[in-house]
C-alpha cells in the first residue's frame, strides 16, 4: 500500500466516524419501555386544567412534555388527549410516548438543572379527581378480615366473615352515583346536622379496557391502574328519616350515596409500576392515626372483585372498584366515633399518595 492510498483509507475511517458521530447525535435516542416509574393527574394551574405526569416530585403538563419531547428527540407526532378518561381509554397506543417523557425527564437532578414552564410544584397547583366522571363507581362491602370482625353482626343484615367460600360465594357490592358522589381531593364533605360521618379508606381499582365475564387469570389484563378513594359512610343519626321494616338489613343507598361522598385522587398509578396486593393503608383524622392496614388482607382481592362484577354488568375503561376498607372505622369504636365540622381526614397508600379531605357544617 502507497503513503497516498494509506492517508486515503485513513481520512475515509475518520470521515466515517465523524458521520456515525453526528448522525448519533443528531438523532438521540430514548428508551419506549416501562423503565421510569410515573403517577398520573388531573390539576389546574395557570387558570387551565390538564392532564399531569409526576416524575421525580415534579408535575409536568403531560401535553407540554410530549410535543417537548416529540422536537428534541424528532419523534413521530402524537396527540395526547386533554381529559383522564380518554387518556385511559387510548394508553395501549400511547404507552410508549408516556414512557419516553418519564425516561427523558428521570435523569438525575434533571429540574435542578433545566426550567421549563410545563414543570409544576405539585404543592402549587390545585388538584382534581383524576377522572369526571367514570360511567360506573362501584364498592366492596366488608371486604377486609379485620374490617369484617369488627361490624360483624349478621342478626342486624351486617355480614360475617366466617364461613365465606370466596370461589362459590361472590362478595357484598353497592354502587355510588360517580357525579353525585365523587369529588377533587381537598374538597369539603358537608356534615349535616345529627348525622353520623365515618371515616374508610379505600384502594381503587382503575378499569383499563372492556369487561365482560371475565376470568380469574385474565382480570388483571383490564385493570389500567390503581388510585385513592375515601367512601364516606353515613351511620346513622337523629336527625334521619326512619325507615320501614319491609325489608331487613343494612340501607346501602343512604348510607353510602349523600353527594360528595366519593372523594377521590390525586394520583393514578399505571399496573406496571406498583403490586397492588401489598400496600399499606393508614387514615388519620386531626393528624391522629385511626387505621393501619394492608390491602393483602382482603377477602375478595382484586381479580375476584372483577369476575364477580363482570358477571353481572360490562366494566367500561375509567370505570372504578373501590375495594373495602381496613379495621378501625368510627363506628367500630367502643364508644364509636364520628367526624364533626372542622375534622381533616387523610388517607395514604403506599405508592400512590394522599387524600385530604375537610369536614365542614352544611350551615
Amino acid at each position: 500500500m502507497t503513503i497516498k492510498t494509506y492517508q486515503i483509507a485513513h481520512l475515509s475511517i475518520l470521515l466515517g466516524i465523524f458521520f456515525l458521530h453526528t448522525v448519533a447525535n443528531a438523532n438521540p435516542k430514548i428508551s419506549d419501555q416501562p423503565i421510569t416509574p410515573f403517577k398520573l393527574a388531573t390539576f389546574e394551574a395557570n387558570n387551565s386544567s390538564k392532564i399531569g405526569i409526576a416524575i421525580q416530585g415534579k408535575l409536568l403538563d403531560l401535553s407540554a412534555a410530549n410535543r417537548y419531547v416529540s422536537k428534541k428527540f424528532n419523534l413521530s407526532d402524537i396527540s395526547i388527549p386533554d381529559d383522564m378518561l380518554s387518556l385511559i381509554e387510548q394508553y395501549h397506543n400511547l404507552s410508549h410516548r408516556l414512557y419516553q417523557i418519564a425516561n427523558h425527564f428521570s435523569e438525575e437532578n434533571y429540574f435542578s438543572k433545566n426550567k421549563h414552564p410545563f414543570v409544576f410544584n405539585p404543592k402549587n397547583v390545585s388538584f382534581k379527581a383524576p377522572i369526571k366522571y367514570p360511567y360506573n363507581l362501584l364498592a366492596a362491602a366488608a371486604n377486609y378480615k379485620s374490617h369484617a370482625d369488627e361490624m360483624s353482626s349478621p342478626d342486624q343484615g351486617r355480614p360475617s366473615v366466617l364461613g365465606i367460600d370466596i370461589d362459590n360465594e361472590g362478595p357484598h357490592m353497592f354502587a355510588k352515583s360517580p357525579r353525585s358522589t365523587i369529588i377533587d381531593p381537598g374538597e369539603p364533605y358537608y356534615i349535616a346536622d345529627g348525622v353520623n360521618i365515618d371515616w374508610e379508606a379505600e384502594l381503587a381499582i382503575i378499569i383499563g379496557q372492556p369487561a365482560y365475564k371475565v376470568t380469574l387469570e385474565n382480570a388483571h389484563d383490564h385493570v389500567f391502574g390503581y388510585s385513592i378513594i375515601y367512601d364516606v359512610s353515613i351511620r346513622g343519626g337523629k336527625n334521619l328519616e326512619p325507615l320501614n321494616k319491609m325489608i331487613p338489613g343494612v340501607n346501602w343507598f343512604r348510607g353510602k350515596s349523600s353527594d360528595r361522598a366519593a372523594p377521590f385522587g390525586p394520583y393514578i398509578v399505571p399496573k406496571e409500576f406498583i403490586k397492588a396486593d401489598d400496600l399499606r393503608i393508614t387514615t388519620k383524622v386531626n393528624g391522629v392515626t385511626k387505621q393501619d392496614g394492608n390491602s393483602k388482607d382482603m377477602i375478595y382481592n382484586e381479580n375476584y372483585l372483577i369476575r364477580f362484577v363482570t358477571s353481572v354488568m360490562t366494566l367500561y375503561p375509567g370505570d372504578i372498584i373501590a375495594t373495602g376498607t381496613p379495621d378501625g372505622v368510627g363506628a367500630a369504636r367502643k364508644p364509636p366515633e364520628f367526624l364533626k365540622p372542622g375534622d381533616l381526614v387523610e388517607i395514604s397508600i403506599e405508592g400512590i399518595g394522599t387524600l385530604v379531605t375537610p369536614m365542614k357544617s352544611t350551615e
